[in-house]
């Protein structure tokens, strides 16, 4: 067992037995705070219909789901919006006079959330002996879960720590693969970007499952381990993260204090320096996109940037898990420009669609993250390409609206293996060389 410390950081010094945290069953239940909250889908039409939207959401708190500023909200996109209890009459009636579509998708938010993570689940989760990857689990359970890789694993894996969160929690990487020689190329995955979105999490201790347990009997996940080297983050975000499972399902942002307002956190994925704080985000505190008071002014995102920095010669792909849209994203997000190595990325990124949709039928969207899905400033996709990692990409795992942020835990297995298929073709792809 070891803990190599690859970015100078903090040495852990000590194994940690795998146990599971106890939650009290209205801790993850948010006192009902969600009871009779609803999610609309609004869908403008014209010009005319996209302004009145955004004149709507100004003049009433709403949390958006997607576009995730209003400032992005296009004719003929879907616009989810997760409406208070107190505020849905009045929307809906708005709505219906101004003739704007709409439809409920989720009528009653807190009997959703208590479908995803209640009662029967909770048993499940709490299983002293065997770890469920078909559950979404707490912080504490995931960071147990890292050391008890480690312990059980010592050839395959590595865990280290590349520094500490705002509220002083360690942040986590596992090192997957063979110690077959020191310089092999590296694929770095990050999950849990965006507190909210609990499958990518879920996905990125599938993913260490899968490759750890597939590696005696799959020869290309031998190979692949054996060539290249995987640096894996569950959480990014664990304060975020840890905040979502507390006291706000949906809280996105890290939890930072912001001096002189009394909203918190930045945004983790417009706090990279590159074209930080243009167009896509929010000079705000209180939004959601808000870019923060400086490139890198989370300590997260700090910590991620010096390790790729320091690695960035052997680091040739960088994939951020996020949700939700079915879309594989890729360079540029903050202009419409094609990137230098557009054929090769492009051809990456196709047969990763082709391969996920291989495994149920399902459908992904993929380009240049402009195009696809919208104009955002200082995303680490773009930081990560301009800072010499030829290969970044960015998936919106499931679904595409239906249950949104709230992805059942039945649909993590097909969800986590299709894109298993997908990360796979990526990794695979960086052991040949791209001509075109």
């Amino acid at each position: 067992m070891a803990f190599t410390d690859l970015s100078s950081s903090v040495l852990l010094g000590c194994v940690i037995i795998f146990s599971t945290v106890l939650y009290p069953v209205d801790s993850y239940l948010y006192n009902n705070r969600y009871f009779g909250d609803q999610v609309l889908r609004i869908i403008p039409n014209s010009d005319t219909e996209v302004q009145a939207v955004k004149h709507l959401f100004q003049n009433l708190t709403v949390d958006l789901w997607k576009p995730n500023s209003a400032y992005m909200i296009q004719e003929n996109s879907p616009v989810d919006v997760h409406v208070g209890r107190n505020k849905t009459q009045r929307l809906r009636r708005r709505l219906r006079q101004a003739h704007i579509h709409y439809e409920v998708l989720i009528s009653n938010l807190q009997a959703e959330i208590e479908k995803q993570i209640g009662h029967q689940s909770s048993r499940k989760r709490r299983s002293e002996f065997q770890y469920d990857y078909e559950v979404y689990h707490p912080l504490e359970e995931i960071q147990s879960w890292m050391f008890e890789m480690n312990r059980t694993h010592p050839h395959l894996v590595d865990l280290f720590s590349i520094g500490q969160s705002y509220e002083g929690r360690p942040l986590y990487v596992l090192q997957l693969g063979k110690r077959t020689r020191p310089f092999k190329k590296a694929v770095w995955i990050d999950c849990g970007v965006h507190a909210r979105e609990w499958i990518g999490p879920a996905f990125c201790q599938w993913f260490v499952k899968e490759a750890l347990n597939s590696y005696q009997h799959d020869s290309s996940m031998r190979r692949l381990m054996n060539q290249l080297n995987f640096y894996i983050m569950p959480v990014f975000n664990v304060d975020g993260y840890h905040y979502s499972w507390e006291t706000d399902r949906f809280w996105r942002k890290t939890r930072s204090k912001i001096p002189k307002y009394h909203c918190r956190g930045v945004d983790p994925n417009r706090n990279w320096k590159v074209k930080w704080c243009d167009e896509g985000a929010s000079l705000h505190p209180c939004d959601d996109t808000y870019c923060g008071p400086f490139p890198e002014s989370e300590l997260e995102v700090k910590a991620v940037a010096k390790f790729l920095r320091k690695h960035r010669k052997r680091v040739k792909a960088y994939i951020s898990i996020h949700a939700y849209a079915q879309m594989l994203l890729y360079p540029y997000s903050y202009k419409y420009a094609t990137i230098p190595n557009f054929s090769c990325v492009e051809s990456a990124a196709q047969n990763a669609v082709r391969a996920l949709y291989s495994a149920y039928g399902v459908r992904y969207r993929y380009g240049p993250a402009s195009t696809t899905l919208y104009v955002s400033s200082g995303s680490s996709i773009d930081w990560a390409y301009k800072n010499g990692i030829p290969y970044a990409f960015a998936f919106e795992l499931r679904d595409t609206g239906y249950f949104g942020f709230l992805l059942p835990e039945a649909l993590i297995n097909p969800t986590c293996t299709e894109t298993m298929r997908a990360v796979k073709t990526i990794a695979s792809g960086l052991l040949k060389k791209c001509t075109k």
